[in-house]
């Protein structure tokens, strides 16, 4: 299992600074290795409660919460990350457990009992929570992400966009999976995360964005697809 634990900035900005900006970080950070032109795929799917206790708890701003979803990088990946987010405060934690092809096409079905076959604590806690409070597959939210690390404090700036989404299908593997935009494709969530205080340079891209921060979920994008709602 591995766990991270740090803070994040989102904010949306226009296509033309999401170009400005990542050929600036080319020259002073690392490009994440999977990552190369515009950069790769990432595809995930969430899951929530029988009477949606998750997404209410992200609409109405709750303090301390939660997501639950199944993660992979394109219709070929050979695994599948189970990753659950909790906010606490001004931090997030992510747990995250490397699954199978196979087993995480079992927890897309609904089946979770495939997790009692690792030996990791947390899988086990998913299998107990995700049964007991009745969790369900609910959406896919597929995307292209850029991103850019940095050794000091574990930076991570990322640039997501050509956001889709869909509530009837939940195979992450699928190569051709019909997806509706769900976000303006001239625009692109930047996300910064990091561990303690942000280096200047990336303080100062931050104060030229056109826009200020915000909450953007793509799992409450997801619940509501074509209406481009921002929460």
């Amino acid at each position: 299992m591995n766990v991270v634990l740090r803070q994040e900035k989102k904010i949306i900005i226009p296509l033309d600074q999401y170009y400005l900006f990542s050929r600036r970080l080319e020259k002073i950070m690392k490009e994440d290795k999977h990552s190369s032109g515009d950069g790769y795929m990432i595809r995930s799917l969430y899951f929530d409660t029988i009477d949606d206790n998750d997404y209410e708890d992200k609409i109405n701003g709750v303090e301390i919460r939660r997501k639950i979803r199944l993660r992979s990088y394109g219709p070929e990946t050979p695994f599948a990350m189970l990753e659950m987010k909790q906010k606490q405060g001004v931090y997030q934690q992510k747990r995250s457990l490397k699954m199978d092809r196979e087993d995480a096409g079992r927890m897309a079905a609904g089946d979770y009992s495939a997790l009692l076959k690792y030996e990791q604590d947390f899988a086990l806690e998913c299998f107990g929570l995700m049964n007991t409070r009745c969790y369900r597959p609910r959406t896919v939210i597929t995307y292209t992400r850029k991103a850019f690390v940095a050794k000091e404090n574990s930076i991570r700036v990322t640039f997501d966009h050509h956001i889709k989404a869909t509530e009837s299908n939940f195979d992450i593997f699928k190569e051709n999976l019909q997806e509706n935009i769900v976000f303006d494709p001239y625009l692109v969530v930047m996300e910064v995360k990091f561990n303690g205080f942000l280096l200047s340079y990336i303080k100062d891209m931050l104060n030229q964005c056109y826009s200020t921060e915000k909450a953007v979920s793509k799992y409450c994008l997801g619940r509501t697809v074509g209406k481009n709602y921002l929460f």
